[in-house]
């Protein structure tokens, strides 16, 4: 931050869609939002993107246009009272005057709970408010269904290399700040690279970089390649919210879980939930954790995981860091197995082999009297007619007969499940 007291994303940030970057899908001339707002006709929305595309500045600028009230909520600070609130608000304001319906913008929209997206039903459907949402997740997962059904959805996309551009030229010859330093721009290619696709994390990254790296002789302020990395190394505190700590501490806590080491575990949550994560981020990790490193040794790993993920959904912040923590530590202390990962993993490599293997006539269903005069479903033996409740039959195509994507892993769970194979498969599972 500069002398300013202001972000430079914040200096920089659009007030109309002239000064707008990026998404020309959706805002370009004859575009659906676009075509929207030059209407006048607005009707409720969630932009779906990643951060720093231009949600919460194309809610602004949509307000700006039309002149239209506008209300703002964050998810994470904001509770079911919050909500009622502002409804209550834009329905009286409608009792007094007949301008049209005011905008609610809520941020972060998939942190709210049932109740608080059920709080918006009533007014949304009504027409009380236009609601815009914002989210950096699947509103297929995280938006209830009678609010979505209300709702059309905007994908945006991360910014491109032309629209980083564009936002540097931007930044260097309007904002007066950056005019005075006098920045020469040498190399853009770290710049970018560690902006993703980001604006506010491409404009505070150059703002760090101004500020920390000396003038030359002629006074002018260089941009490199070298000068934004050494930056971002020494101010990782103050560039990390989004960055590379950001990953580097979910990494670890991944492998904590799978290292079986419940104390780190939590101790790494711990720094996440600090951080302001997402606690339904964490809990979707969770979920990856118990399929994909415990699995078969403890499949009851996969249905907390499951519970948790739904249970932090339900009760939102701070309680959900209750069954965070009771997961983290169940599943970095459960026996671990990546047999199924590496099953699926096996059999699709085997597939993208030959996708053209026809299934054997026996194992096909036969509806038609054609079908079966073809000799659909002749030879299949139902396993439930024999003894053990098995066959010989072969389930494979002749083209992969003999192959085995499953190879039960070392521990008591798994070792049940391969001496019952064994009794079934004695060719492919008598292998010592």
């Amino acid at each position: 931050m500069t002398d300013s007291g202001i972000p430079l994303p914040e200096r920089m940030r659009p007030h109309d869609l002239s000064q707008y970057v990026g998404q020309r899908h959706l805002v370009g001339p004859g575009c659906i939002l676009r075509n929207m707002i030059d209407s006048g006709s607005l009707s409720s929305f969630i932009l779906w993107g990643p951060p720093g595309v231009g949600k919460t500045t194309l809610a602004s600028i949509i307000a700006n246009t039309l002149d239209r009230e506008f209300y703002t909520l964050s998810a994470v600070s904001s509770g079911v009272k919050d909500v009622r609130d502002v409804i209550d608000k834009a329905r009286n304001k409608s009792l007094f005057s007949a301008s049209a319906a005011p905008i609610l913008f809520i941020d972060e929209i998939h942190r709210f709970n049932k109740a608080q997206q059920d709080a918006l039903l009533g007014a949304v459907e009504s027409g009380t408010v236009v609601l815009i949402g914002a989210t950096t997740e699947n509103p297929s997962f995280e938006v209830i269904t009678p609010l979505l059904s209300r709702c059309q959805v905007f994908v945006l996309k991360s910014l491109e290399s032309s629209d980083l551009e564009l936002l540097l030229k931007r930044a260097l010859e309007t904002d007066e700040i950056l005019r005075q330093k006098k920045v020469v721009v040498d190399q853009t290619e770290a710049l970018f690279r560690q902006s993703g696709g980001d604006a506010r994390k491409l404009l505070n990254i150059l703002e760090i970089v101004t500020d920390a790296t000396p003038p030359s002789d002629d006074g002018s302020i260089h941009l490199t390649n070298k000068a934004v990395t050494t930056c971002l190394q020494e101010n990782v505190a103050i560039y990390d919210k989004g960055g590379e700590m950001h990953y580097d501490i979910i990494s670890a806590f991944i492998k904590s879980v799978r290292g079986s080491d419940p104390n780190a575990a939590v101790y790494w949550m711990a720094r996440m939930l600090a951080g302001g994560e997402d606690p339904l981020f964490i809990a979707r990790r969770l979920c990856i954790l118990a399929a994909e490193d415990i699995g078969l040794a403890n499949p009851n790993a996969l249905l907390l995981a499951d519970a948790t993920f739904r249970i932090v959904h339900s009760i939102g912040m701070p309680e959900a860091r209750i069954p965070l923590s009771e997961c983290a530590v169940y599943l970095a202390s459960s026996p671990k197995s990546n047999s199924a990962i590496m099953a699926i993993d096996s059999a699709m490599s085997a597939v993208n082999e030959d996708k053209t293997a026809p299934v054997p006539l026996y194992l096909r269903n036969a509806p038609t009297s054609l079908m079966k005069e073809l000799g659909y479903s002749d030879g299949y033996k139902y396993a439930h007619d024999y003894e053990g409740h098995f066959t010989d039959l072969e389930f494979m195509p002749d083209i992969m007969r003999g192959r085995v994507f499953y190879e039960p892993a070392a521990n008591p769970s798994e070792e049940r499940l391969k001496a019952y194979l064994k009794s079934c498969w004695p060719k492919y599972y008598s292998k010592e």
